[in-house]
């Protein structure tokens, strides 16, 4: 892993301008609650929260990467300074906030305190944000979110087209697989990350077979469908809010039963955690219920809407990544755990695992900000690779898509002869096709 200082990155803002410190002690005196204050205070420097950390113990227990060390240097000496620093001291902090830390709340489950260093990081990245001192991609794609609502720009007829490509896709294959869109009334509002109709649209189709094959009611919003959330590891809370709302009021709007979330971990934290609150609802609820793609793929199987062809089943040893945001910050650990018997006979645990497993190294905005970033990545993610080795498996199944395009990037870096799949694909793959979907043989 590089050392800090040793490479300069481009910010949203590089004109050098000086930081407006009324600015800094405002977003410090808005969070200067009791919590804060004791998590700074109360920290005793016992080392418990290092030997958690992912990208500490990954790059030669650098004691400068420890978590402890990470919030100390950064908001705590914010607020030390009552807020008087300078854009050198930011630019340090940059290199913390985004580079070291991907806010996954493993050292908070290991401190004796509870303390939330995830909390004071984006607090930090929040002060970061601004000053203008935010990495370039994510304030571009936090600039698509403001503009279109979300963050690849696709304006609705490209959305339309490609989920109508999709249909087509697998006609010759499949009856009575629609997407229907904008649709009210129905139980699910299936949102989706952008990435998905740009880099894997077929993720859209293999949902819309599943929906299908179960009779689901669902529909594709065309507006409010973007549901993870840039401005959110941007630093930018107010955009971040208004990300949140966008999928909020549209699932009002259809009368939706639920928003259903495509295979994302970052969605799920924003969407049903950090979402309301950034949205302005007081009681941290969302005000249409939200549920993860893998919760209601687990009912399927259970409840015997979408049936496994025993013959199908993934014969070679496969291994379950816990993406951070679905398992530990979202507790949809064992739901995942329930539904690989059901498509695989050999599963080998990763350890630790559930809700301690490690980070991918992918999560917290560094995947979408750009190749510079990438060693820093791989360096991290060795103790992912390391974990994955150990396994024996050939698979790696994840429902986040900063674990599927890390692992998969692991995979090349360390030679590993693993390849990723979510779970959507291995269902439809290996689902018994219901009747109602068969074409007929005389056409």
């Amino acid at each position: 892993m590089s050392k800090v200082g040793e490479k300069k990155f481009e910010f949203e803002d590089d004109t050098g301008k000086p930081v407006d410190v009324d600015q800094v002690r405002a977003i410090l005196k808005a969070n200067d609650g009791a919590r804060i204050k004791t998590w700074l205070s109360i920290c005793s420097r016992c080392g418990l929260c290092a030997e958690s950390c992912f990208v500490y113990v990954a790059n030669d227990r650098d004691p400068r990467l420890s978590p402890a060390y990470k919030f100390r240097h950064t908001l705590g000496e914010m607020y030390r300074r009552k807020g008087n620093v300078d854009r050198a001291f930011l630019e340090k902090c940059y290199q913390i906030a985004w580079l070291q830390c991907t806010m996954c709340k493993r050292c908070s489950m290991y401190c004796p305190f509870g303390i939330d260093v995830a909390t004071m990081i984006a607090i930090t990245r929040s002060i970061c944000h601004s000053q203008g001192i935010t990495p370039k991609q994510l304030a571009f794609f936090s600039d698509h979110c403001d503009k279109t609502g979300n963050h690849m720009g696709i304006p609705v007829e490209e959305l339309v087209d490609t989920c109508e490509w999709m249909v087509e896709e697998v006609e010759d294959d499949y009856k009575g697989v629609t997407i229907p869109i904008d649709q009210p009334d129905t139980k699910y509002m299936y949102t989706v990350n952008p990435r998905e109709p740009v880099y894997y649209p077929q993720d859209i189709s293999y949902a819309a077979i599943i929906f299908a094959a179960a009779k689901e009611s669902w529909t594709m919003p065309t507006f409010g469908w973007d549901c993870t959330n840039l401005p959110m590891f941007a630093g930018n809370r107010k955009l971040a809010g208004k990300q949140v709302k966008n999928v909020y009021n549209k699932a009002e709007e259809l009368n939706a039963g639920y928003i259903l979330i495509t295979e994302c971990g970052h969605a799920y934290r924003s969407m049903v955690f950090e979402g309301p609150y950034m949205a302005g609802y007081p009681d941290g609820m969302p005000p249409v219920k939200v549920k993860h793609y893998v919760q209601l793929m687990y009912e399927y199987l259970r409840d015997g809407r979408i049936q496994i062809d025993p013959a199908k089943k993934i014969k070679e040893p496969i291994t379950y990544q816990d993406p951070c945001n679905v398992s530990r910050n979202g507790g949809l650990w064992e739901h995942a755990r329930k539904i690989i018997p059901y498509i695989a006979e050999d599963f080998r645990d990763m350890a630790p695992n559930r809700e301690h497993n490690h980070c991918c190294g992918g999560g917290g905005g560094i995947m979408p900000m750009g190749p510079d970033y990438k060693p820093y990545r791989m360096a991290s993610g060795k103790l992912k690779a390391d974990q994955i080795r150990q396994t024996g498996a050939k698979i790696v199944i994840t429902p986040c898509h900063n674990c599927f395009d890390q692992v998969n990037d692991l995979s090349e870096e360390f030679e590993l002869g693993i390849k990723a799949l979510s779970f959507k694909e291995i269902i439809v793959e290996s689902m018994i096709v219901p009747d109602h979907m068969k074409l007929d043989p005389e056409k």
